[in-house]
């Protein structure tokens, strides 16, 4: 902390609001949600007046700072955004004035963001372990580097640039993903359409010893035994087993061999919003699935299976599965049409050489993911790094 700042109580520069209303009109509020470790505040679901059981309610005004009673041990506090003007505020909230002649609401902005407080605010909090409650006395109480007004300004309108430099960086990483993700999909097309031209169209039955789908009877789910999936399992292209349930091994084994997957084979989700996406079984792990997942069991003496994902994924073939749905609410693609879709099929040597030309542009883009990912997690942490260097008067 710079020891030219003076420190001072947030008492001597913000003022408890205590202007209530005595009962709320008949209709929808507009209600807040201030988030943990200084996140911000945001709208929530609205309120109705008439449902409403607490006798006192405050009406929050744009600029407020707004502090929760039960999570401001957590950080729950900031200012309210312009959208929360007239947000209905109940007695588990508190709402402040700032005195903006000694303070910029964009520097106690800082210290929210930075969750300089939350240590304060839990040291003093009273009550059980499980309700810890913060009062205003507590927040007034709560000690703060306090520059004076026009350095509050100029570190303030530094933090601003550093910001924006920061979303910039961040907004560039992810055109990049997002271009290289595009190019990934014009190059799947274009292998696509190459082929077709020059082998003609067969379908998904012609490559596939059987193509069908889940059981159609809801099993028992139990505590253990088989893994049973749903379409969320394949959404993101890849199989994984998160939120899976349990069935018998009766169930399981009483199932036609058609509908258990084996390795190579290829699900293909037939439903909903994740309708068109396939995953290549990559494991020898036993496991069913529901009805909305179909199962493509790929003739691998005539086709390779992630050859059959690829052009899966051409937006040719995902425009001719949404063509071909049923229903409005829940679109559903039959498995009669998913038999009729079009698909070249060059021989097994080519189609080896494309996958390996798609997987690679795959892996370079998982890499291009990997990096925006690890470039994003060190912007963030940048942010707290210049607010740090802010508090001691090192900007």
């Amino acid at each position: 902390m710079s020891k030219f700042w003076p420190l001072v109580a947030l008492g001597e520069v913000i003022s408890h609001c205590q202007e209530y209303i005595d009962a709320p009109e008949s209709r929808s509020y507009p209600k807040l949600s201030v988030k943990l470790y200084g996140k911000g505040v945001v709208l929530d679901t609205p309120a109705d007046g008439n449902l409403l059981k607490m006798k006192r309610h405050q009406l929050a005004k744009a600029g407020q700072v707004i502090l929760s009673e039960i999570w401001g041990k957590k950080g729950a506090i900031g200012f309210v955004p312009p959208i929360g003007e007239g947000a209905l505020c109940t007695s588990h909230f508190f709402l402040f004035d700032v005195r903006n002649d000694r303070l910029d609401p964009k520097w106690l902005q800082a210290l929210f963001s930075a969750n300089y407080l939350q240590e304060q605010l839990d040291a003093d909090a009273k009550g059980t372990t499980g309700y810890a409650a913060v009062r205003p006395k507590n927040l007034f109480a709560a000690i703060i580097p306090l520059p004076p007004l026009a350095e509050q300004q100029r570190i303030v309108a530094r933090i601003d640039e550093l910001t924006a430099k920061i979303g910039e960086a961040r907004g560039l990483r992810q055109q990049a993903v997002a271009e290289a993700e595009a190019l990934s999909r014009s190059a799947v097309e274009a292998v696509y359409q190459g082929l077709a031209a020059r082998f003609g169209q067969s379908t998904l039955s012609d490559t596939c010893t059987s193509i069908t789908d889940g059981d159609h009877n809801t099993p028992q789910f139990s505590d253990s035994g088989i893994k049973f999936i749903f379409v969320g399992n394949v959404s993101s292209g890849k199989l994984h087993f998160n939120n899976s349930k349990k069935v018998s091994e009766t169930y399981f084994n009483s199932l036609k061999p058609h509908r258990v997957p084996a390795r190579g084979d290829i699900l293909y989700s037939a439903v909903g919003a994740t309708l068109g996406i396939a995953t290549v079984v990559d494991t020898d792990e036993p496991f069913c699935f529901q009805r909305h997942i179909a199962i493509l069991k790929p003739n691998r003496k005539i086709v390779e299976s992630r050859y059959v994902w690829h052009m899966l994924n051409s937006q040719t073939v995902f425009e001719k599965t949404w063509s071909s749905t049923t229903g409005t609410a829940q679109p559903t693609v039959p498995l009669r049409a998913i038999r009729e879709l079009p698909l070249p099929l060059p021989t097994i040597s080519e189609q080896r050489h494309i996958v390996s030309y798609l997987d690679d542009l795959l892996a370079k883009i998982f890499e291009l993911k990997h990096l925006q990912a690890e470039t994003a997690a060190e912007l963030d942490a940048m942010l707290p790094s210049i607010l740090d260097k802010a508090f001691k008067g090192e900007l």
